[in-house]
């Protein structure tokens, strides 16, 4: 008598649910590009423009198509949503720039193709992240000393205002964007490499434990000079995403809950010291405070701000119906804003969701991952996403003092862009890894 025996082929089942993921990253590409290219067409009918001004979506097509192709062959096993969430909140950007400031479309579609590139790079690169982790005080020595020359040789595109860029020709780059992925990519390897120590090594102090200074000293030298050094630049809002972002992985690692109040509290007292300080904080929360007696001048900024979400109200007012060229910097701080003037509540909550999905697949990532690394880069990364998002969204609705940040892959500026591309390059990579099999 003979025994039917049931066999599983793992193989088989692998390649059906990579085949499955690859299906649902296309049609979610598909979905982002059908309305990428509707905003488009109703924004050259609203406006009466040449339909020539349809090409940046061609580009931005050619860019989901390739990006699509290139990690089917490199990441097979990768995250679906994430790739379709960056392109198309970067598509919606793209909308909004041709809408607000025409002569900057180009500029933001070739950082578009030049993003691409940089998370393609990324995912090509070995895959264990070893290149990473390794030579931590290298890169991030590297991206301070990039920072350090804009003491020097810095340059405003306006012409007025913080010397933030180095220029090359007609192109302009923030080096303290470069900083963002490097100080996470340190403090992952950092806090990976003496997280079993941070957590048994404690001290008590006021019934609380807190990791001992032996582990904590090096990192908070290094976190310092990046801090010290943008304060010194009065990047003020890039200083307090550092800082709230520190704290939060220094939580992740060390499990200490009261290292978040301590941070809260060190947090107010930097606030109060720098409204003390420095004039432009002073500003910021004196309008924050109460805008309306300053409405006309110092305050004009955030109240037209609040008058444009206001006016746009649950459905907007459609697009290139509104008037959010009145916001001064609107395609820059103020994306968020134009948002909800010509798409409404509806508009905000979608940018707000979409954001909101990237940090929680990043997050899963982190949750999921074999190595405390790669742990706590999944999560520093997508933290970092998370905190710069809502910074800049409860600033453009007066929720708390502005701080002059861009809205991750939204806003206009190439520095913003390329490193939310590379951000989103690193995620992939790790998620990738997280479902290879063993």
């Amino acid at each position: 008598m003979s025994t039917a025996s049931t066999v599983i082929n793992v193989p088989d089942i692998e390649d059906e649910q990579s085949q499955s993921r690859i299906e649902t990253e296309r049609w979610l590409l598909a979905l982002a590009g059908a309305f990428v290219l509707v905003n488009q067409v109703a924004l050259i009918i609203a406006r009466d423009r040449g339909w020539m001004t349809l090409w940046p979506v061609g580009v931005w097509i050619v860019c989901a198509a390739f990006g699509h192709s290139a990690l089917q062959r490199r990441l097979p096993h990768r995250d679906p949503l994430l790739f379709p969430l960056a392109m198309f909140l970067t598509g919606w950007g793209l909308n909004l720039i041709s809408r607000l400031v025409p002569s900057y479309t180009d500029r933001q579609t070739l950082w578009l193709v030049m993003g691409l590139a940089v998370m393609l790079v990324l995912t090509a690169a070995p895959g264990d992240l070893r290149w990473l982790r390794r030579y931590r005080y290298t890169w991030l020595i590297g991206g301070l000393a990039l920072l350090g020359t804009t003491i020097v040789l810095g340059q405003n595109p306006s012409g007025e205002g913080p010397r933030l860029w180095l220029g090359f020709g007609q192109i302009y780059y923030q080096p303290s964007e470069l900083l963002k992925i490097l100080l996470v990519v340190f403090l992952a390897s950092y806090f990976a490499e003496h997280e079993p120590y941070m957590r048994q090594d404690s001290r008590r102090v006021l019934r609380w434990s807190a990791p001992a200074p032996a582990f904590l000293g090096p990192v908070m030298l290094m976190w310092g000079v990046c801090v010290v050094v943008l304060v010194w630049q009065r990047d003020l809002g890039t200083a307090t995403l550092f800082f709230v972002v520190f704290m939060i992985m220094l939580y992740l690692a060390s499990g200490q809950g009261a290292l978040l109040l301590g941070g809260v509290a060190l947090l107010a007292v930097a606030a109060l010291a720098a409204t003390q300080l420095f004039d432009v904080v002073a500003l910021r929360v004196r309008v924050w405070l109460d805008p309306w007696p300053t409405a006309n001048n110092e305050a004009y900024q955030i109240v037209q701000s609040l008058i444009a979400v206001a006016s746009g109200g649950l459905f907007g007012q459609g697009i290139g119906q509104g008037q959010p060229t009145i916001i001064p910097v609107v395609h820059s701080d103020f994306a968020f804003a134009a948002i909800g003037e010509e798409w409404g509540m509806v508009g905000m909550l979608a940018v707000t969701v979409a954001l909101a999905m990237i940090v929680v697949r990043g997050m899963r990532i982190a949750v999921e991952a074999r190595q405390p690394f790669e742990r706590l880069l999944a999560a520093g990364l997508s933290v970092m996403l998370a905190v710069q998002a809502l910074l800049i969204m409860g600033g453009v609705l007066k929720l708390i003092p502005l701080t002059g940040i861009t809205l991750p892959f939204v806003s206009y500026g190439g520095s913003s862009l390329l490193t939310m591309f590379a951000m989103t390059g690193l995620l992939l990579v790790l998620s990738n890894h997280e479902r290879e099999a063993p």
